[in-house]
């Protein structure tokens, strides 16, 4: 298969500004093209995935992927998909922004081969342009008339614009000139709310760039989920790249808990996995759903992108230990990361822990009947050994690494000591 047919076969392809144009200018040339991130918090989630790993495809068939982040739009706001204003950011915060998701784009692209990635930030060009040059040079080739016609701009008449948003679409086109002229890039590629900004850039290099230039655009569908609920969101927000908001175990288990209806498709977005390699795992859901192989393989490779193999093992790890209940087996931080949401209690040192009086302290039973008949009854465990003698008490060898100590109540139900 050609690349744009693996696209294709993957669902990755919305929408092509010229698929014939596209397809000759592949098969003849390696290219250089782009992709886009704004700025607006310290780490991106999995939502901006798909059109970087997009890019990278792109990179693997011998192309040059360039990864622009927008220190300048990052500072006006994109209007695309939004109802509102957008909050506007000092340039410190962008600056910090753009610093930090600079490194998590070193671990999805090669800067280092024949065709390594280049790194690109717009204020470099935008940053010091006077509003005299920016209306002069720029504004006078994009009609009013042009720009209202725009979804991201005509959805937002109603409840209101501001001039910054509404230029905001220029600015994006001027980074497409300009990387055009200064880069030979040929393509930007970004989710399908950028078809708008995508075009105006084209309309840019159409007018502006030598008789002749040509340049493409191309889509990505919104990723979504087969039961309406939106990609990339749990009960406690967002999925971050940032292992500090999002932990590589929280991570890992996001991707294993992916329903039978979704882990095909998102294996063909998110993965490099072969043609032949995602279909023996299609079949496998048909018929051994129950070993969950497609779930397990599309974490493994998620992880393993974004946080390495030693965070994947560690991953692997917790999850082991919480399915067998095997808690000694982890150290502090696997403790940290994998009993991150369930309720705590942090206790004095020095004060003796009677095993029936912590679990009434730490709202584990509701009372000290119910703690002794727990305790009897085989229902508590400490770092995953039963306890059954009321008069236990904690000492130093159930502190794991002086830190935790892991109580269960029941089969599910973990609550942690702090230390």
């Amino acid at each position: 298969m050609s690349l744009l047919e693996d696209l294709q076969w993957r669902g990755i392809v919305y929408q092509q500004t010229d698929e014939e144009g596209i397809e000759n200018t592949l098969g003849k040339e390696a290219i250089s093209l782009y992709c886009g991130v704004d700025p607006t918090a310290d780490s991106m989630h999995i939502g901006h995935l798909l059109p970087f790993l997009t890019l990278r495809r792109f990179q693997k068939e011998g192309h040059r992927p360039i990864v622009l982040v927008g220190g300048a739009t990052g500072l006006i706001g994109d209007p695309s998909g939004k109802s509102e204003e957008r909050n506007l950011q000092t340039l410190e915060t962008v600056q910090h922004n753009v610093d930090c998701i600079k490194n998590q784009l070193k671990r999805i692209f090669d800067f280092e081969s024949e065709n390594g990635a280049i790194m690109v930030n717009n204020y470099d060009w935008a940053g010091s342009m006077d509003i005299v040059t920016f209306l002069r040079d720029y504004g006078k080739h994009v009609g009013v008339n042009y720009m209202l016609a725009k979804d991201t701009i005509s959805s937002r008449l109603e409840t209101g614009i501001s001039f910054t948003e509404f230029t905001y679409t220029i600015l994006q086109a001027m980074d497409f000139l300009h990387l055009y002229e200064n880069h030979n890039c040929k393509m930007q590629i970004g989710g399908s709310d950028q078809w708008g900004n995508i075009t105006t850039g084209l309309e840019l290099i159409r007018k502006m760039a030598p008789e002749g230039s040509k340049a493409y655009g191309l889509t990505i569908p919104l990723v979504t989920k087969a039961d309406g609920t939106k990609f990339g969101k749990t009960e406690s927000g967002a999925i971050w790249l940032d292992p500090e908001k999002t932990s590589p175990y929280e991570f890992y288990q996001f991707w294993i808990n992916t329903a039978d209806a979704d882990v095909i498709k998102y294996l063909k977005f998110f993965t490099f996995l072969s043609r032949e390699e995602i279909e023996g795992l299609e079949k496998a859901v048909q018929e051994e759903p129950h070993l969950r192989k497609a779930q397990k393989t599309l974490a493994e490779e998620m992880t393993r992108l974004i946080h390495g193999d030693e965070a994947l093992e560690q991953a692997i790890k917790i999850t082991a230990a919480l399915f067998s209940g095997e808690i000694k087996n982890l150290s502090a931080s696997e403790i940290k990361q994998g009993f991150k949401d369930v309720p705590s209690y942090e206790h004095s040192e020095g004060e003796e822990l009677g095993i029936v009086d912590l679990l009434v302290a730490a709202k584990i039973s509701p009372s000290k009947r119910q703690a002794r008949e727990d305790v009897t009854n085989g229902a508590v465990s400490v770092n995953g050994e039963r306890i059954t003698e009321l008069d236990y008490t904690l000492s130093d060898k159930d502190k794991i690494e002086g830190q935790f100590t892991v109580i269960r109540r029941g089969k599910k139900k973990y609550f942690l000591i702090k230390y």
